[in-house]
């Protein structure tokens, strides 16, 4: 890297809160001007986001989460620039952050999307790309924009006591690029693993992608696994203790509620409500679990998210209250013109940028005939514009405090967003907007706020990169704004082709969370939900929470197939055998580290993979009237199922040994 700070690593300072008359120097002096904003860094940045947002799209709506992309997005950039280094052109440590703060901001976007805009395609509604990218642009620029005042006071103010542990450890990858490594290796790795295990199982069907066993003693119960190594490595990035909560829902639906049902309704000679044509005795584990337990998982779901912002409220009304007496002063500071200089690490966006975004976005959302769908009024457009900015801004303020605790992957966005579809459908109700329009609305006016409670996480995470290395906020922050401004039609057109290819509430894209927002529009607006199976869902989820587990993630796992959860969870093991046999501390975070990073990229290879093949299939139909052949299993007879075995078992061996090697650096 062509800059270098004089520093061997980030100060001491970095870890702990400030002591009275205590300054944080960063790695790079405020007092410099290194390179920064630049075109490499920028197109560097689009491109590694782009990227990682479609895979991101594709794995969140699979099994209903996303993960944190800064880091693998900071390695390829490091790669790139080292490989525009051998031939002579430099680059510096600012400049990449400056790629991943641009290329990250994606992944947000794709958040927000893929856990609410499904529910348009299940109500009947095809939005087409405009108005999903409108949603996706409207909520990015708002997360970004409400985060200028507050990085003053969440950012600089709390430093250390809000740890922002990917952003944190986001600059100590960085910081540790400029002694060289094989980071990227192990990103470059996964994703060609990744790409590869998803096109022998999912793109030729050479072998079975999902493997099933009848369980002899319990009737209609069943258990099995999917071959995925974006789900193993999901599992081992989120850690042994989160992938066991979830599966241990899955195995409590399979293995527990489906058999229960079985034997509940095996005399029955007429269909069990909601069913209203199958006798339960013809249905298979499948079915039972469609028509029955994926009700008791959404009111788990839903009971999860709201107790996670219930548990978040006293942290939600102190970051609100603290983060509007910050705006208060800053503009009270800016209309005396009382403002001094200040130094570069310290340069915000203007607030007066913040002011006329806001107002723009009002007004395009409210002008423009296709930003919440059917509502033809400009005056209930403009209601619905207003009710997205206010929900907006709150929420924006507690989800940049909570990451700042528990990291973005445990931000509850699904939570935040229940709240304001409850809100939102609770006005919409007032007003008789009951119809599918009225549903259409309310959804959309969730999607913004959950984009943007999205992004606010993940620019809260920059930022903290940002702060402990020096960078310039205001340049971040425009980074933020381009990374917005260039994805969100990416992303948007993703989703588009994953659900003509797959269709969404199905085995491949379940899509749960978007799923859930459906389910709890449709039950405000209409009444027409088995409220006897959701009841059952909101009880498991509080005794759960009682019980001291983690209520979110356990919910999770009952409304998703349990053939999802079991790969997550033998990552998750892996995660916990290398760590307990490593040789000292050392040795242990060097592990989780590669672990993490290969886990990163067998999520972008399936993820990016899974897309192309989206997109082919789609193309292929289009043009010749018919779906897309493979390979399939055929030819390998009745050793199908063992051979996908033992490529799994390949897949957990390859990791294993990669993660324990020791590192060449």
């Amino acid at each position: 890297m062509a800059e270098s700070s004089t520093n061997k690593g980030l100060s001491h300072l970095a870890y702990r809160p400030l002591e009275q008359g205590e300054t944080y120097e960063p790695y790079v002096p405020a007092s410099s001007s290194p390179a920064e904003l630049t075109l490499k860094a920028i197109v560097t940045g689009i491109a590694c986001g782009i990227a990682f947002g479609a895979a991101n799209a594709y794995l969140g709506l699979r099994v209903g989460l996303t993960i944190s992309t800064s880091i693998p997005v900071a390695v390829l950039t490091l790669f790139v620039f080292r490989l525009l280094a051998s031939g002579g052109v430099k680059s510096g440590i600012l400049e990449a952050n400056l790629s991943q703060t641009t290329g990250s901001a994606s992944s947000s976007i794709a958040s927000g999307i893929i856990f609410t805009t499904p529910a348009l395609f299940l109500w009947g509604l095809e939005p087409d790309l405009i108005q999903l990218t409108t949603l996706g642009l409207a909520g990015g620029l708002l997360g970004v924009l409400f985060m200028i005042p507050l990085r003053r006071f969440l950012i600089a103010g709390e430093h250390g006591k809000l740890p922002y542990p990917e952003g944190t450890a986001c600059a100590e990858v960085l910081v540790a690029s400029e002694a060289g490594g094989d980071r990227a290796r192990s990103v470059f790795i996964g994703l060609g693993v990744g790409a590869l295990v998803k096109a022998v199982f999912g793109w030729l069907h050479a072998l079975p992608d999902r493997l099933t066993i009848q369980l002899p003693l319990l009737k209609k119960g069943e258990i099995g696994t999917e071959v995925s190594a974006a789900l193993f490595g999901v599992g081992y990035i989120l850690g042994p203790r989160i992938a066991a909560v979830m599966v241990g829902g899955g195995l409590l639906s399979w293995v527990v509620i489906i058999p229960l049902i079985a034997v509940f309704g095996d005399g029955r000679m007429t269909p069990l409500y909601p069913e209203a044509t199958m006798l339960v005795s013809d249905m298979s584990p499948g079915q039972l679990w469609t028509r029955y337990v994926r009700y008791i998982g959404a009111g788990a779901v839903a009971t999860a998210g709201i107790l996670t912002l219930i548990r978040a409220l006293p942290t939600m009304i102190k970051s609100f209250q603290i983060g509007s007496q910050q705006l208060r002063k800053r503009l009270a500071a800016s209309g005396s013109g009382s403002e001094v200089a200040e130094l570069r690490t310290a340069l915000d966006l203007p607030l007066k940028v913040v002011g006329i975004g806001a107002l723009v976005i009002i007004f395009g959302l409210t002008v423009a005939p296709w930003s919440f769908f059917t509502i033809d009024s400009m005056v209930g457009r403009g209601i619905a514009a207003v009710l997205a900015v206010i929900c907006a801004f709150f929420f924006v303020t507690v989800s940049s405090r909570i990451v700042g605790l528990v990291g973005v992957t445990s931000n509850p966005t699904s939570g935040m967003t229940i709240a304001t579809l409850l809100a939102t459908a609770a006005v919409f109700l007032l007003l008789g907007w009951t119809d599918t329009a009225g549903k259409a609305a309310a959804l959309t006016v969730g999607a913004v706020v959950a984009i943007a409670a999205s992004i606010a996480g993940d620019t809260s995470q920059d930022l903290k990169t940002g702060f402990l290395l020096g960078a310039t906020p205001r340049r971040q922050q425009l980074g933020e704004l381009i990374g917005v401004l260039t994805s969100a039609v990416f992303i948007c057109l993703t989703v588009m082709y994953l659900g003509q290819a797959y269709g969404f509430g199905g085995e491949e894209l379940p899509a749960p969370q978007a799923t859930l927002m459906k389910v709890v529009i449709d039950g405000v607006l209409e009444g027409s939900m088995p409220w006897g199976l959701v009841g059952i869902g909101i009880g498991l989820a509080l005794i759960i929470e009682l019980l001291g587990i983690p209520s979110l993630p356990f919910a999770v796992g009952v409304y998703l197939p349990v053939s999802t959860m079991v790969p997550i969870f033998f990552g998750g093991l892996l995660r916990a055998a290398a760590e307990k046999t490593a040789r000292d501390p050392e040795d242990s975070a060097r592990r989780r580290e590669r672990g993490i990073l290969l886990g990163s990229g067998l999520v972008g290879g399936e993820g990016l993979l899974g897309v192309l093949i989206a997109a082919y299939a789609v193309y292929h139909t289009q043009t010749t009237g018919e779906a897309p052949g493979s390979m399939g299993s055929a030819w390998a007879g009745e050793a199908a199922p063992w051979l996908a075995l033992a490529a799994f078992a390949a897949l957990v061996l390859y990791f294993w040994r990669h993660s324990c090697q020791r590192a060449t650096e």
